[in-house]
């Protein structure tokens, strides 16, 4: 079948979306189907037998002086004047905009397709383009629980009016999503938050796991890992990631083990919260933050780290997670939200929001090579056993042919 793949943004080298985007389009590809990724920028890193449709957008977000970035002929443009202004006024405008332009191609594209699969845009635009293709959505989680962990870790208005500002496109996906013929969720955890949250029909969410691609995150045995080092997948700025905990646990850890270090994947923003914490706990020479790395660059890290820590105050999946495991580096991981569902048990489980716990199974790891091998092995069987994307592309199929004779019936 010729499958369509919609995707706001899809940056290769930060967050779960360019990863899901890039292995699942590989994966529909293998088993048969023609697969075009329709994304705006920053764009993906496709396999390339995959082709890729861009969806230009103003991009304010990678501009240097997005006030210079204003053109005259936007006034005769209204989603362009609607995406400068949002982006100006704090907002962020991607999934509402990506939609008009994107339904707006469907509709003059002489490119046909069997299926139409949202990546979380939850925008107006899918309402219509349901009327003309058959329409799968998928919701890794939803994001009012960003919004809710950013709210209640706000210590001033400012940040508050500030969060809410950026989520302005929220209202949108609460009315779009209930609307919404077929959705499916990452893990089971993910669709009990989105019926609940988005107050959606269960009767029309599918749980299909994601995949991990187990043959680029491989363990690599004949690699010796460095002593004590840590490594961690955050965001510095954003608190559903719960990276200050795993740093408000690292200065007893360094008390027992001298050589710790932790490598967190991912940006650091040179003014914020967790790097004024870094540096109150003189901790600047103990944590390195690496981005956009390529896949082969984050492999080499997990294969010289000791071990790996989650402390993830929700995740609807886990990308991370599931990478360490695939790795064979040993793995700590809270289990909120789909983490559940990616480390079974064959991780050491933690409460989310808790860093003496997190130094507990830190020192206890460090402590114990045979419990690091254990769950090394584990970690990588249990990958190899569920999470192969080839699995997860075939439920997909499934779940697209119910969708396309649903769709022939309503239309007949």
């Amino acid at each position: 079948m010729k499958i369509g793949i919609l995707s706001y943004r899809s940056h290769p080298y930060s967050g779960g979306q360019g990863i899901y985007v890039r292995h699942l389009s590989k994966a529909l590809q293998i088993l048969g189907h023609e697969v075009t990724v329709l994304s705006g920028p920053p764009y993906p890193q496709l396999d390339a037998s995959i082709k890729l449709e861009k969806i230009p957008s103003l991009d304010l977000f990678g501009a240097e002086d997005r006030i210079k970035e204003f053109k005259l002929n936007f006034l005769y443009s209204p989603v362009d004047l609607y995406e400068w202004t949002t982006v100006m006024t704090g907002g962020f405008p991607e999934p509402y905009t990506f939609g008009r332009r994107v339904l707006k191609y469907l509709k003059e594209s002489k490119q046909k397709f069997d299926v139409i699969l949202d990546n979380q845009s939850l925008c107006y635009s899918l309402l219509d383009i349901q009327k003309i293709y058959p329409l799968v959505a998928t919701i890794h989680h939803p994001i009012i629980k960003d919004h809710r962990l950013e709210m209640e870790s706000a210590t001033n208005w400012k940040e508050r009016l500030s969060s809410r500002r950026w989520h302005n496109f929220l209202p949108m996906q609460k009315k779009v999503a209930p609307k919404l013929n077929q959705i499916i969720c990452v893990s089971g955890p993910s669709k009990q938050d989105v019926v609940e949250e988005f107050l959606v029909n269960p009767k029309n969410v599918e749980v299909i796991l994601n995949g991990i691609d187990i043959e680029i995150f491989k363990p690599n045995y004949s690699i010796k890992a460095i002593e004590n080092r840590i490594v961690t997948t955050a965001s510095a700025d954003i608190p559903l990631k719960g990276l200050r905990f795993l740093i408000e646990a690292l200065p007893r850890v360094i008390k027992d083990f001298p050589e710790t270090h932790l490598i967190v994947i991912g940006k650091s923003p040179n003014k914020s919260k967790i790097r004024n914490l870094i540096g109150d706990l003189s901790l600047n020479e103990r944590i390195s933050f690496k981005s956009n790395l390529s896949e082969e660059e984050v492999v080499d890290i997990y294969h010289t780290s000791q071990i790996a820590v989650i402390p993830s105050l929700y995740e609807g999946f886990g990308f991370g997670a599931g990478e360490a495991m695939a790795c064979g580096t040993p793995l700590i991981s809270s289990d909120s939200g789909g983490l559940k569902d990616v480390i079974g048990d064959s991780a050491v489980k933690i409460p989310a929001g808790s860093a003496e716990e997190i130094e507990n199974e830190i020192i206890t790891l460090f402590k114990d090579p045979k419990k690091r091998d254990n769950l090394s092995l584990k970690g990588r069987k249990r990958m190899e056993d569920l999470f192969d994307w080839k699995i997860s592309a075939s439920n997909y199929v499934k779940v697209f042919e119910e969708t396309i004779n649903a769709h022939k019936s309503a239309n007949n």
